[in-house]
């Protein structure tokens, strides 16, 4: 494995995700990031999928673009390994060989992940903030939302999960499936909301004894922390381990009601194109606390990214990944 003159690999994880699509190219050293720069780009890679079952066409191309570039700056960044991972929306498209073959032209090596490697991936990604830590941890995406309570032990690299789930829950998913008017009507809201609730109400009935801590990751959690606090430009080192209570979610999510999509991207501290999906990942937000019984969580920036990256470096040291997943990878 070739390392760089401080000992670090170069390593560049893709995840192509329902709504975004991210890059991060880490320096990792025996298993930790040492510092990393990630890139985001809004593809809505799941536009339509819930309905269609495909991808449309300018899915695949935005897709695509987006991938081209991420490949120019990993070769430009020195990786010594890409790994590309697909989740919720590639695994519910029919016509996925379509967009997989666009990227192996693009000389990457994809891969569609199943719910609970993405959960693991994530976790493991998360818990490096907190060692030894019983933590639950939920990734509210496009198309899905994994939930995993566990404790990650970095001395002994032992993780234990003890309950993980990936439902079929996500802001573009329920987008698509229940609002019909801008700004969506209230019955479309409530709708909405008891359909997420009582899912993830399954998922938590099943501990009597839950975390004290609930850390969320992804787009939706970090957009309100940046709306809360109305920051512009976007400061990432502000928002990764804040604090968002209940309170500051159901004050955001009642601020867009009334409001248009229009009128929702003017809003200070908002990516633009995460408005038409905001209502729906700030409800989704508010029933995973509020079904948790949780009235505060942590936001975390470290997600599926990280989980890749230590994966990543874990393979290419010829280890067992602690994940339990093997990445495949190009160069």
């Amino acid at each position: 494995m070739l390392l760089d003159r401080d000992g670090c690999a170069r390593i560049a994880a893709i995840d192509l995700g329902t709504v975004s699509s991210r890059l991060s190219l880490a320096r990792v050293r025996d298993g930790a990031i040492v510092d990393s720069e990630k890139h985001s780009v809004i593809t809505d890679m799941g536009q339509g999928v819930d309905a269609t079952g495909r991808f449309s066409a300018g899915a695949i191309d935005r897709v695509e673009a987006a991938c081209r570039t991420f490949a120019e700056e990993a070769r430009a960044f020195g990786a010594t390994a890409t790994c590309v991972t697909l989740t919720s929306a590639a695994r519910d498209a029919e016509n996925a060989e379509e967009l997989l073959a666009r990227l192996r032209a693009l000389g990457l090596a994809p891969q569609i992940i199943p719910g609970e490697v993405e959960a693991r991936l994530t976790f493991y990604g998360v818990a490096h903030d907190f060692p030894g830590e019983r933590i639950a941890v939920a990734d509210p995406g496009g198309g899905s939302t994994e939930i995993v309570v566990g404790t990650y032990d970095p001395r002994h690299a032992h993780l234990e999960l003890e309950h993980v789930r990936s439902l079929d829950i996500g802001c573009r998913r329920l987008t698509d499936r229940f609002f019909t008017a801008d700004p969506p009507a209230a019955e479309e809201l409530a709708a909405a909301a008891v359909w997420s609730h009582d899912q993830f109400a399954s998922y938590w009935d099943e501990f009597a004894d839950r975390p004290s801590r609930f850390i969320s990751v992804g787009g939706t959690v970090t957009t309100l922390v940046s709306l809360t606090y109305e920051l512009e430009p976007y400061d990432s080192s502000f928002v990764h381990l804040h604090g968002l209570t209940l309170e500051e979610v159901e004050r955001q999510l009642d601020r867009m009601s009334a409001l248009t999509v229009a009128q929702i991207r003017e809003l200070k501290g908002i990516q633009p194109k995460r408005a038409p999906m905001m209502q729906a990942g700030t409800i989704i937000i508010r029933e995973l606390m509020r079904a948790g019984g949780y009235e505060e969580l942590t936001v975390s920036e470290s997600s599926l990214l990280a989980g890749m990256a230590a994966t990543i470096d874990e393979a290419l040291r010829g280890e067992k990944p602690v994940v339990g997943w093997t990445p495949e990878l190009s160069e």
